[in-house]
């Protein structure tokens, strides 16, 4: 029993971690948190569910398309909703992402009801059985290899590329890097797009897994890939990946003794974290920038 609650809490940490780098990514390079990024996690969920329930295309095809349009759907919302606000008070920022956040829920709302409503499995599940009893799906075992692959792929990206030297030039300074030629407006529309695209992911993979979808699912995941990226420490990508994984191991462990209480486990850690290590357990504290 011990082996398959870990399993399960792999799964939701791997999930809870792709929504963690896109708050994580974000705050990083702006000191933002983009409080819509819940709705762009059931945003990616329902355009996966339309475009393999609705036009019937195959999962491995709609799956990079329905990431493709959250990024898309990530670079509008930076556009229309952030970046007017960039030169204002950091609370028009947080008000106007709460803004959005309640749009885009209302939308979906009024576009597709509140109704819940099934994931199409894209393929048959096989059940394969390990030493020590443990028993693990081929569904559990695709969720979990595409979100440690995209994890290693936007480590790769960030350490390993030009844009990646740029995001992280752009993170440390702003306008030191405006003036050493870097778009610093193209690197933030990318950095929302890639953030999009990854919280979208972990929206399909856990409308795959829990074979549901709804117009309300972004709200409690969205908060507590927050409290994964604060766990780990905000603006630390690896801290965003250890927080998240942390968090969905505790959340699982502890609903087996506290099941009422399994979603009140998330903001109980970040309570303690805060109190404890404020700046999270990879984070460093740094000066704010004059």
């Amino acid at each position: 029993m011990l082996l398959a609650q870990l399993l399960n809490g792999l799964i939701l940490g791997t999930t809870y971690a792709l929504i963690a780098l896109g708050y994580t990514m974000v705050y990083g390079i702006l000191g933002l948190i983009n409080f819509a990024h819940g709705e762009i996690y059931m945003a990616g969920a329902f355009l996966g569910l339309f475009l393999t329930a609705g036009l019937k295309l195959p999962f491995l095809l709609a799956f990079p398309l329905a990431t493709g349009g959250a990024a898309v759907l990530g670079v509008i919302v930076e556009r229309v909703a952030y970046r007017p606000l960039r030169n204002s008070p950091r609370l028009s920022a947080l008000i106007s992402a709460i803004g959005v956040s309640i749009f885009l829920q209302n939308l979906t709302l009024t576009v597709a009801g509140p109704a819940t409503r099934p994931f199409p499995r894209p393929f048959g599940i096989r059940v394969l059985t390990l030493p020590a009893g443990l028993s693990i799906s081929s569904l559990q075992l695709f969720i979990i290899s595409v979100a440690v692959l995209l994890m290693l792929g936007l480590d790769l990206l960030i350490r390993r590329t030009a844009i990646g030297r740029a995001m992280r030039a752009t993170a440390q300074d702003l306008e030191t890097a405006r003036l050493m030629g870097i778009n610093v407006d193209r690197v933030i529309a990318l950095t929302f797009a890639i953030g999009s695209a990854l919280g979208a992911a972990a929206g399909i993979l856990i409308g795959l897994y829990f074979n549901s979808v709804d117009p309300l699912m972004g709200f409690q995941p969205g908060l507590k890939g927050f409290v994964a990226a604060v766990l780990g420490g905000i603006g630390n990508i690896p801290g965003a990946m250890l927080g998240g994984l942390l968090l969905g191991f505790a959340e699982v462990l502890g609903a087996v003794y506290f099941s009422q209480y399994r979603d009140a486990i998330a903001f109980a850690i970040l309570i303690f974290i805060l109190l404890v290590r404020p700046t999270g357990i990879l984070g460093s504290t740094a000066q704010d920038k004059v």
